[in-house]
């Protein structure tokens, strides 16, 4: 077979051009199109679904809301298994589907499945879904450089104004905050006080949100004009939450004021943000969405930053601590490097024990052929650009030289013989 496939290609020299030419180019076309990352991806096909009850043990989460998750989403299609975790106000339900499952198909499943299970769990508990990354999508981190404003401002700068701008990028899953203070209200309530007017916290509780809401009301016409009558109840400082009247007691009305104090501070917080020991940072992680080309969401998350700095603060910019595109570009430079190295050594040592340049023509056409048609099939069985797959690629050009430096020897010794063998028959026959 191999015999007739040689034959073939001599006696249609201008057809195997011809094919080479299309895979050559298919190859470039399917290298610029391969997504590129660092690493592989190797993380299992898994939905995580979160759910927060503050306030209760670790095994309150687990008897009302871990074991009822676990037991009605085990029964879905193409799952492998379903594992849970509790912790004090938090559970987490990890569904691990078979390698081969679609994420978004088992995404709309594991959905399905909790809107029908929601009369299960206690009022308070809402089950929501885990971003749609993985373990290695965390693709670039970045602090608030912010000379001379606090963590709370920073930290308001990153939910409010960063998070949303960034979470627009295409391929972007999630911007995930770190560090500061998440601002918030806080009503310290006296027992003593609460005592002396006979009033409960829950009254405090429902005081508080009854009077933090808008109400609507109705249009009316006087004179032909229209008028929308509407009340706005938002708060919008702590002297108006401290203005809020819980109770009357003979006509006289109990505010918040009398029973406890408000003031603006930080959300209780379990550990701290520090760059480089430098101090306390605020900033954010993006998260790439599954299956993306880690190289292009990069880039335009980078793009995405230039054109929100511009509404930054005064003196506020971004700080850059981990990008993954360095070791992407780099694993590539090593990949270009290896095959042009490769291909100038496999050709000087060719020419000089043949000093023939036509065999050495013949190496450096195979390798980058050979080299594209492996990007076409990286794109077909859907593998990205990695340290894993271009080092198995820089491998094998190591191993395609050695076999063009032996076939193209081998072959230039037997025409060398064949045409010495001519050259005496033609001798004996003319002698």
């Amino acid at each position: 077979m191999i015999e007739k496939l040689i034959s073939f290609s001599l006696r249609n020299r201008v057809f195997v051009l011809l094919i080479s030419a299309i895979l050559f180019g298919w190859g470039v076309y399917s290298v610029q199109t391969n997504k590129v990352d660092a690493i592989p991806d190797l993380s299992e096909n898994q939905v995580i679904v979160f759910t927060e009850w503050m306030g209760r043990s670790p095994q309150i989460i687990e008897d009302q809301v871990t074991y009822p998750l676990v037991t009605n989403l085990q029964g879905l299609p193409n799952v492998k298994y379903v594992r849970g975790s509790s912790m004090f106000g938090m559970s987490f339900i990890y569904i691990i589907f078979e390698d081969d499952t679609d994420i978004y198909w088992a995404r709309s499943r594991v959905l399905e499945r909790l809107n029908s299970v929601g009369d299960l769990l206690p009022p308070g508990a809402t089950p929501t879904l885990g971003p749609d990354g993985t373990g290695v999508g965390h693709i670039l981190w970045y602090t608030l450089d912010a000379p001379g404003m606090d963590l709370g401002e920073q930290r308001a700068v990153q939910d409010w104004y960063v998070k949303f701008a960034l979470q627009n990028v295409e391929g972007v899953s999630e911007v995930a905050s770190f560090g500061g203070f998440q601002k918030q209200y806080q009503v310290t309530v006296d027992p003593n006080k609460l005592t002396y007017y006979n009033i409960t916290i829950p009254q405090v509780i429902q005081a508080v949100r009854a009077n933090n809401n808008e109400a609507g009301g109705r249009k009316f016409e006087r004179s032909d004009i229209g008028y929308i009558i509407k009340t706005t109840g938002y708060l919008k400082s702590s002297e108006e939450i401290e203005d809020i009247a819980i109770t009357t007691n003979n006509t006289i009305p109990v505010r918040v004021s009398d029973v406890a104090t408000v003031q603006m501070t930080g959300e209780s917080r379990l550990g701290i943000f520090d760059l480089n020991g430098e101090g306390e940072a605020v900033g954010g992680i993006v998260v790439m969405r599954y299956g993306e080309n880690a190289e292009e969401v990069i880039g335009n998350v980078k793009e995405k930053m230039a054109e929100v700095s511009k509404g930054l603060p005064e003196g506020v910019k971004f700080n850059i601590v981990y990008d993954r595109s360095g070791l992407i570009n780099e694993s590539i430079s090593s990949v270009k490097k290896t095959l042009i190295e490769e291909m100038i050594v496999a050709s000087v040592v060719v020419f000089l024990f043949l000093f023939h340049w036509r065999s050495a023509l013949v190496i450096i056409i195979q390798l980058p052929l050979s080299v594209a048609i492996g990007f076409i099939l990286l794109n077909a069985f859907d593998i990205s650009s990695n340290i894993m797959s271009l080092t198995g690629i820089a491998l094998s050009v190591g191993v395609i030289v050695d076999d063009a430096i032996v076939m193209v020897e081998n072959s230039y010794r037997h025409l060398a013989e064949a045409t010495k063998a001519k050259e005496w028959i033609e001798e004996e026959v003319n002698s």
